[in-house]
């Protein structure tokens, strides 16, 4: 709560300033005032809108082709609607039919997927992939990106082994919260399959500029766990974000 006192109004101001979290709103009565009701309404059909509205395909697929890295190839689940996708999320980790995607071998393979937050995706995808881009193609071959729609994050168990690609990064948009809309996260999976679990994933989350983590750092810090999960021949719980020392952690099992 607040209050009337201006030290204690200081208090809660400077607090709110280091969170994005809903603190020190004040009352009106035994109610919040009408100014943090409607902060809170606008919130709440922000997220809905992110879930809901789609993504624009041809607007990102065209921003994607001037990154470099090959023609995108579109791809679908078998959600034939943003209704079933929310309702069977099972479906939205397996490819439809007709998917058809270019075996490549190539070392990384890039997913975008719109998952619970197109608007997110269409924010931030082009600008993520393109600093990914930046730190991995001297050093690994990338296969064509997949702009994959109706998506979740074992789609890409599917798309990547189509591929035959090595090692997967999967951008993704994040669950919307009343705070945050617009979200990304990066899954990597080492040789993708179907069956892989999260335990056999890497997460970078909360990416979302300016308030939440920057392409830059999420590409560092993917970029690091990339060379890791070549070097360690697996990603997921032996795998460790080492981006800050510069060393490889070894796996649980080399450890005594």
């Amino acid at each position: 709560m607040t209050s009337n006192d201006p030290v204690v109004q200081g208090f809660w101001d400077e607090l709110r300033g280091t969170t994005q979290a809903r603190i020190g709103l004040g009352r009106a009565g035994t109610a919040l005032p009408t100014e943090r009701v409607l902060e809170l309404a606008g919130a709440h059909a922000a997220a809905r809108d992110a879930v809901h509205i789609p993504l624009d395909v041809e607007r990102l697929a065209a921003q994607v082709r001037e990154i470099g890295i090959g023609e995108p190839v579109l791809a679908t689940s078998r959600a034939t609607s943003r209704e079933e996708y929310l309702r069977r999320p099972d479906l939205g980790r397996q490819p439809a039919p007709d998917t058809d995607i270019p075996e490549s071998g190539a070392d990384i393979g890039l997913v975008l997927a719109d998952g619970l937050s197109p608007t997110a995706l269409d924010r931030h995808g082009a600008a993520l992939l393109a600093e990914l881009v930046t730190r991995l193609r001297d050093r690994y071959t990338l296969a064509p990106p997949v702009i994959a729609t109706q998506a979740r994050v074992g789609l890409g168990d599917h798309l990547g082994e189509a591929a035959r690609v090595r090692t997967l990064l999967v951008i993704i948009g994040e669950r919307p919260g009343l705070s945050v809309s617009d979200s990304l996260g990066i899954y990597l999976t080492h040789l993708p399959r179907p069956g892989r679990t999260d335990a056999d994933r890497n997460c970078i989350s909360n990416v979302h500029p300016p308030d939440g983590l920057g392409y830059a750092r999420a590409a560092q810090v993917a970029a690091r766990l990339v060379d890791g999960a070549l070097a360690l021949g697996r990603s997921g719980v032996d795998l460790k974000d080492t981006s800050r020392t510069g060393t490889l952690a070894p796996p649980a099992s080399d450890r005594t």
